[in-house]
């Protein structure tokens, strides 16, 4: 990577990992917040929710103000805005007052991705790499914050914990402030003149007809489908894992009592898949995205069906799954970013990745409740049927991508060769 690939990198990873970092730890200080303002779980849970929300919802706008306003500004927003609302929320004397930093938090937290990916595609050269690196970034903010938190909280009380989260955000601002790059390196000249011209409605909406008017509207589907997968395993694999029988009668060491042994093993399904962000990261230099999309989907099935037999059997044979799991989900994860750039023209990439992250996190969330109701109502094994169900469906819409139905009518895409290819 040259000079300036380094310096994005360094940004994006940064702000992608804090994104997650906020995020996980919001479920641990629930915990705390149950207890503390003696609530019912609906109504914290709802509370939680309204923070959440904004989190996928706010993707669509948050891709508009990219390329409206550079997606170096935006990001450093989003950092500080993150930061003050856990500050906010350091405050806090009842649950509303908390609710309040959770929404602000969810407002802020909006913006990234759709900022992030849009300045690595325009202005990264050696895109897939970056996006691999970008992806680690994440799931070490994933498993960080959690930990953190959890460890912070045997010792302090929550406001002081939570002022002390936001401190990495306000570092990660200070750093950004002195980054130095091209946000356009990678994209022709005049594409780079006409980044960040105020768009009126009209062109709003032409840019978005235009968008699904080709292969997007394909990929914003794929992606929706990626998100239900993701996020309906993500949601409810913790509470599955407690509940297995090989989890049953583990010797707990004396003075560990309070040890979780579930949780261990949900936390390195998600450090196993660092490996994957960065293997997949590293294909999608190599292999078109959609055959990518195709290959990764038709594992998730396999994964989802895997377990109905595999919950019923040793602590083993959990762990290898999960690993197995934790590598190939977040594997996906720079095809689809890289599906977007090579399907869409560079000056609307900033809406593209916003569109797609609200199929991602805003209509993927679905299956939270989807999963609720079949896990309530049905059992696990229909559970995972349903489950490899989304992965079937985004595998068969893949293959229309591979197919070039609707493609972009933009240069075709190269991908590397190696001399015995």
């Amino acid at each position: 990577m040259d000079a300036n690939d380094r310096s994005i990198a360094g940004f994006t990873m940064t702000g992608h990992a804090l994104v997650h970092w906020f995020e996980t730890s919001i479920p641990i200080l629930l915990v705390v917040w149950l207890a503390e303002f003696d609530v019912s779980v609906a109504l914290l849970g709802l509370v939680v929710a309204l923070g959440y929300a904004p989190f996928g919802l706010g993707a669509l706008p948050g891709g508009i103000l990219a390329d409206r306003y550079g997606t170096k500004r935006l990001i450093l927003c989003c950092l500080a805005g993150m930061s003050l609302a856990f500050l906010i929320i350091s405050f806090g004397t009842s649950i509303y007052a908390v609710g309040v930093g959770l929404v602000l938090w969810g407002i802020a937290a909006s913006v990234y991705h759709p900022a992030g990916l849009s300045l690595i595609s325009t202005g990264v050269e050696e895109r897939g790499t970056v996006f691999a690196w970008h992806g680690i970034a994440g799931n070490v903010g994933i498993a960080l914050g959690p930990f953190v938190a959890a460890t912070l909280l045997i010792f302090l009380e929550w406001q002081l914990v939570t002022a002390i989260l936001a401190v990495p955000g306000i570092l990660a601002v200070l750093y950004g402030l002195t980054a130095d790059f091209d946000p356009t390196a990678a994209v022709a000249d005049d594409v780079a003149a006409g980044a960040n011209e105020a768009l009126s409605l009209s062109d709003l909406t032409e840019n978005s007809r235009v968008l699904f008017a080709s292969a997007f509207a394909l990929v914003f589907v794929i992606v929706t489908f990626e998100g239900l997968y993701y996020r309906g395993m993500l949601t409810y694999l913790p509470e599955i894992l407690h509940d297995l029988p090989a989890m049953d009668g583990l010797a707990i060491p004396a003075g560990l009592e309070g040890i979780e042994p579930s949780h261990y093993i949900y936390v390195g399904l998600l450090v196993v898949g660092m490996g994957g962000q960065y293997v997949g990261g590293k294909l999608t230099d190599r292999v078109e995205p959609a055959r990518g999309l195709v290959a990764l989907f038709a594992v998730f099935v396999l994964l989802a069906l895997a377990f109905i037999p595999v919950t019923q059997m040793g602590l083993g044979a959990v762990i290898v799954l999960c690993g197995v799991f934790g590598f190939f989900l977040f594997a996906i994860q720079p095809f689809y970013q890289d599906a977007v750039a090579v399907y869409t023209p560079p000056d609307t990439r900033g809406l593209s990745y916003g569109y797609t992250y609200l199929g991602e996190f805003g209509l993927g969330s679905a299956s939270i409740a989807v999963g609720g109701v079949v896990l309530g109502e049905f059992s696990i094994t229909v559970f995972f049927l349903v489950i490899a169900a989304f992965a079937l469906a985004g595998a068969v819409l893949s293959v229309g991508l591979l197919s070039g139905f609707g493609r972009f009518s933009g240069p075709e895409p190269q991908y590397e060769t190696s001399a015995d290819d």
